[in-house]
């Protein structure tokens, strides 16, 4: 039989021992892993390198050294922008004039502490991001100075209660606030929220009301129209033509010449600025249609107007006047027979006309306008008429005849001239050189002839040598050198009733 062989069994190991084993070659392998991030987190931490992850406001600094994350961050200050808000309105400014200084190199220094230090380290892995806050100061003088600059902007002054005109009458106007920049507050609210600002690139301005100083004008407007809603009544006086027109004003038309001191209303006090001008040019335009040449004064016409409105006693009084005419001469007229049709004593026509020789049929000349005789203010309510025909006179007062009474006129050769004239001058006893004549109550009423002050007028029976007494038997038929002779009893009734002004109308 063949030898039996044994071969060699090698010795069963436990289980147990296996897995202990492993664990100390995995224990082995942490250790080593441990060791060499421990090595790379202290290579990093040791190094000037800005761990990855960091942010500055909206600027990423990770993986840049100090020197680059400051020139980085200096860079992005330059250029960013803060919108003040206000009232719907907005102003975009750099940080450096609401007095925001970044200190770049300290920003980047507190960057890269971020995640060497657990606290660091710990927020920044919540956040998934390490976020720094910036190192900055505020310079607050510089911040008032650009607030202060800014406010004129943002100030909407408040509306003062008022009035207005419409319709002829003043209606109130409400008051409403404004508003201006509060700065002290705004300032305050910086000082507390500028990182905010920064960073949300928004800062909204505290604003404070500016409330109106006037804000009921409703019991001004009561007080105006209690003073001007009457019309004012315009009477125009023709002293030429003894006519009188008259219109009514009313509120709705004269208050378009009124423009009322808001500056006054706002203070509660009634006051007005009325255009005068206007006013007389609507007068004249009134007047100039009734034809006939005819103006009024528009100066005198609208301040006139104008010291009516608001006035109780609302009449308003003209005066008429009259433009030069042209007149086209006929056949076989002559400067005298123009001046007795015009009423117009001819030496004044030549002085119209400069340079005039003589007068042929055709020849255009001017005559001069009747209101130069007439130079001074006129008594409407009294008048005087002269038939130089009929060698009588008739005087009224207040449209009803007060006295009539015989006259005498100039002869031929020095007649006396038709037209509308005035009483301008009293002496009680005159003397007319050229003719060696004393008159009583003489009353001058024309010049013959514009440059020479000698008149022609009223007078009693008049003396020569110092006691012969002239043509008392005289009286109706003309005598005289141009006056308009009357008893020396009537010249002394006429002479005390006849003031300045009064017109005298001579008829041919």
């Amino acid at each position: 039989m063949p030898a039996e062989i044994w071969l060699p069994v090698p010795p069963t190991r436990p289980v147990g021992g296996l897995l202990r084993l492993l664990a100390g070659a995995l224990l082995l392998l942490t250790l080593l892993l441990a060791l060499l991030f421990a090595g790379g987190a202290l290579l990093l931490y040791e190094s000037r390198w800005i761990f990855p992850g960091v942010w500055v406001l909206d600027v990423p600094v990770g993986g840049l050294t100090q020197t680059e994350a400051a020139v980085t961050l200096a860079d992005s200050w330059q250029n960013r922008r803060i919108t003040l808000v206000s009232s719907g309105r907005s102003w975009a400014v750099a940080p450096a004039e609401l007095g925001m200084i970044l200190d770049a190199g300290a920003t980047a220094a507190r960057a890269h502490q971020q995640g060497r230090t657990w606290d660091s380290l710990r927020q920044g892995w919540q956040q998934r991001r390490f976020t720094v806050v910036p190192a900055w100061q505020l310079d607050t003088a510089v911040a008032a100075a650009h607030l202060t600059a800014l406010a004129p902007e943002i100030t909407i002054a408040p509306v003062e209660a008022g009035l207005v005109w419409q319709n002829g009458r003043f209606l109130p106007t409400p008051a409403a606030s404004g508003q201006t920049l509060d700065v002290d507050a705004t300032l305050a609210l910086l000082t507390q929220q500028a990182a905010q600002g920064v960073i949300g690139g928004r800062f909204d301005l505290i604003s404070k009301p500016l409330l109106p100083t006037f804000a009921d004008a409703a019991p001004l407007a009561e007080q105006a129209n209690a003073r001007l809603s009457h019309p004012i009544a315009v009477r125009a006086y023709d002293p030429i033509s003894d006519q009188v027109w008259t219109w009514q004003l009313t509120p709705e038309l004269w208050g378009q010449w009124l423009t009322l001191d808001t500056a006054a209303a706002q203070r509660g006090e009634l006051q007005w600025r009325f255009d005068a001008a206007q006013a007389g040019a609507y007068l004249n335009t009134q007047v100039a249609a009734l034809g006939g040449g005819r103006y009024v004064n528009q100066k005198e016409a609208g301040t006139a107007v104008a010291a009516a409105v608001g006035q109780p006693e609302t009449a308003v009084g003209l005066r008429i006047y009259h433009q030069p005419r042209q007149h086209t001469v006929r056949p076989g007229e002559t400067l005298a027979s123009i001046g007795r049709d015009y009423g117009i004593p001819y030496p004044w026509i030549q002085q119209a006309n400069p340079g005039l020789q003589r007068l042929f049929a055709g020849q255009t000349i001017t005559i001069p306008s009747p209101d130069e005789l007439i130079p001074l203010p006129v008594v409407e309510n009294k008048r005087i008429i002269v038939s130089i025909t009929q060698q009588r006179m008739w005087v009224y007062e207040n449209g009803t005849l007060k006295w009539e009474w015989p006259v005498s006129t100039g002869i031929v050769e020095s007649p006396t001239a038709p037209g509308i004239f005035q009483i301008q001058s009293h002496e009680e006893n005159a003397y007319a050189g050229n003719w060696d004549l004393w008159m009583p109550y003489f009353m001058g009423i024309y010049r013959p002839v514009p440059t020479v002050e000698f008149m022609n007028g009223f007078h009693g029976f008049p003396t020569r040598g110092g006691s012969q007494l002239l043509w008392t038997g005289n009286l109706g038929q003309p005598v005289t050198y141009g006056c308009i002779l009357i008893s020396t009893t009537n010249a002394q009734m006429l002479y005390n009733w006849a003031e300045k002004g009064i017109i005298v109308e001579v008829q041919p």
